[in-house]
C-alpha cells in the first residue's frame, strides 16, 4: 500500500521577518511529539551552497550539471535547473517516504496552508489566503481574518500544538 503524500505547511512573510527563526525553533518541538519533518526553503534570490575550492564546486565549475556528494549518513545534490521546481515536483522527487509533515519557507501564492510571519503589519506582502492557518507576530494587527489566530514568535509550544491538530502525525494515527 503507498503511503499518502507528506502534507505541506508553508512559513510566509517578508525578507527578515523571522520566518527562519520561528521554524528552527518549531521544528525540535515537533520532533520531540513524534514529527519526522522535511524542509524546503525557497530562495528568491539565489543561492550557492557549495564551497569554492571544494572537489564538488570544481566538478561543476568544470561543467557538470548534476553533482552528487554521498558520505555515510549524508547526501547533498548540486544540479542546474532550466526554471524555477514547484514544492510539489520538489515533494515528489526528493521526500523520502515516512515524513510526516514538509515545512516549506516560502511559497506564499501556492493554495497549501500557510502560516504567515509578519514583522510590521499584515499587508506587507501580498499573500493567498486559501488555507490560511494562523499569523505569527509580536505586534498589535489590524486587518486579520476572523478566526486566524496570531501567535507570539515566542509560543512555539501554541504553534506546535495548532500544527499537531491540523497535521497527524504517524504516531498519532488511530488505525
Amino acid at each position: 500500500m503507498k503511503q499518502p503524500k507528506a502534507p505541506i505547511l508553508c512559513f510566509v512573510g517578508r525578507s527578515n521577518s523571522g520566518k527562519t527563526t520561528v521554524i528552527e525553533r518549531l521544528i525540535p518541538e515537533l520532533v520531540r511529539e513524534g514529527y519526522r519533518l522535511a524542509t524546503i526553503k525557497h530562495a528568491g534570490h539565489g543561492f550557492n551552497m557549495d564551497t569554492e575550492g571544494k572537489d564538488s564546486w570544481r566538478h561543476k565549475q568544470a561543467g557538470a550539471e548534476t553533482v552528487i556528494v554521498i558520505s555515510k549518513g549524508s547526501l547533498a545534490m548540486f544540479t542546474d535547473t532550466d526554471e524555477e521546481v514547484g514544492i510539489e515536483q520538489l515533494r515528489e522527487r526528493y521526500v523520502t517516504e515516512g515524513i510526516d509533515l514538509i515545512i516549506a519557507e516560502g511559497w506564499k501564492s501556492e493554495g497549501h496552508a500557510k502560516i504567515v510571519v509578519v514583522r510590521d503589519h499584515v499587508g506587507e506582502i501580498p499573500f493567498s489566503p486559501d488555507g490560511l492557518l494562523a499569523i505569527v507576530s509580536n505586534k498589535p494587527l489590524q486587518d486579520v481574518p476572523s478566526g486566524v489566530p496570531i501567535f507570539d514568535p515566542d509560543d512555539i509550544e501554541g504553534l506546535a500544538g495548532l500544527i499537531s491538530r491540523q497535521f497527524r502525525h504517524k504516531s498519532n494515527l488511530i488505525t
